[in-house]
């Protein structure tokens, strides 16, 4: 074989997006055992910028696999089996979270709402009385199918009134939007590193409560999974950092560096960035009569939806924005499917410059 090498893309797509080079430089660093005490105090370091983007007090860490990593952990660990798990679904990765819960033998109770628009709370509210020994509710922050940005805020205070716990899906949401974990009552958040956060695809930043902790150690079975027992997880990121896998180091570099990064920007910063880039593409898109089909009240600023127009075939324009112009972007997935372009703006790949590219490149070819 030939070393590898590979052309770089201006990706703008729903993920995994761009990395910073600075990011990718980090990974080059020697390699440190899981348990040498310089690499603890990089883990530290790393937990303490995770429990600042999430706005929370209690544990943080990142679990070595992609954000359905994080996904199928939660769902392992917060419910055991036969018991009572209401999904919020409202797209394609809700509709996921429905796949693992079935295999994992729990009780699921969908909430199944229109595709593109926010589930109106006062559904799970009802849901949670006419179903009160629910042990857990799934909620996805940033729908990355659709585009639309769910309201957890509510649907945090509505849970909270209960014994369930609450577990959130922010993989496209998190450094891209306002995230207050301890502020709206959630037990459980996962995302990826390959978004908003400018890293590889690889780990799944995680953050939990205590009480979420308390649940996993207590419970009456231990988890199926010996791999993704957040509980252990946690004890390896936490201060005694107590054994379990061989996690991946060059990646936690790379997280390092990406919240070095987030830091020195500033989060607030970042997440005006993605507001301000968004609402450029979207003046430009609808500027050229382009149709985006969800709300303003509804819609994701790192994700935008645009309705692909009848005369352009859907897999022959993408690949042509590919080896024409270099760019992806995303096909619609589910009930969008040939039906939407995804275009996202996250992270690395979100820069005035792309806008300004991508548009131009819309407008030629539509």
């Amino acid at each position: 074989m030939k070393p590898l090498k590979v052309n770089k893309r201006i990706i703008l797509g729903p993920g995994p997006s761009s990395a910073n080079p600075d990011v990718l430089n980090s990974m080059s660093n020697p390699i440190l055992g899981y348990l040498d005490p310089d690499f603890f105090k990089i883990l530290d370091d790393v937990r303490t910028g995770l429990k600042d983007l999430y706005r929370t007090k209690d544990h943080a860490f990142a679990l070595s696999g992609s954000g359905s990593s994080g996904m199928e952990a939660g769902l392992t660990c917060l419910a055991e089996r036969g018991d009572k798990v209401i999904i919020c679904a409202y797209g394609y990765f809700c509709e996921r979270q429905i796949l693992m819960a079935e295999r994992l033998g729990l009780e699921i109770i969908p909430i199944r709402t229109e595709w593109g628009k926010q589930m109106d709370p006062s559904l799970l509210e009802d849901t949670l009385k006419e179903n009160p020994d629910t042990k857990l509710v799934v909620a996805t922050h940033a729908e990355t199918s659709t585009g639309v940005l769910q309201n957890i805020e509510e649907l945090g205070n509505i849970v909270s009134k209960t014994n369930a716990l609450f577990m959130i899906d922010c993989v496209t949401s998190i450094a891209g939007t306002e995230i207050l974990f301890d502020d709206w009552n959630i037990d459980f958040s996962y995302a990826g590193s390959q978004k908003c956060l400018a890293s590889p695809p690889g780990l799944s930043p995680c953050a939990m409560s205590e009480k979420a902790y308390q649940y996993i150690k207590n419970r009456k079975t231990k988890p199926s999974s010996w791999y993704l027992d957040l509980s252990l997880v946690n004890d390896y990121w936490d201060k005694d950092h107590i054994p379990q896998y061989t996690v991946a180091v060059s990646s936690i570099y790379a997280l390092y560096e990406s919240l070095r990064l987030l830091e020195e920007e500033g989060l607030e910063n970042r997440w005006n960035r993605h507001k301000v880039n968004a609402e450029k593409l979207r003046k430009g898109l609808t500027a050229i009569e382009l149709n985006l089909p969800i709300s303003p009240n509804d819609r994701l600023d790192q994700l935008t939806v645009v309705t692909k127009p009848d005369h352009i075939d859907d897999v022959e324009f993408r690949n042509k924005l590919i080896y024409d112009y270099n760019i992806e972007i995303g096909r619609g997935l589910g009930d969008f499917a040939g039906k939407v372009f995804r275009i996202g703006l996250m992270g690395e790949s979100c820069k005035s410059e792309y806008v300004d590219q991508i548009l131009e490149v819309f407008q030629k070819e539509i």
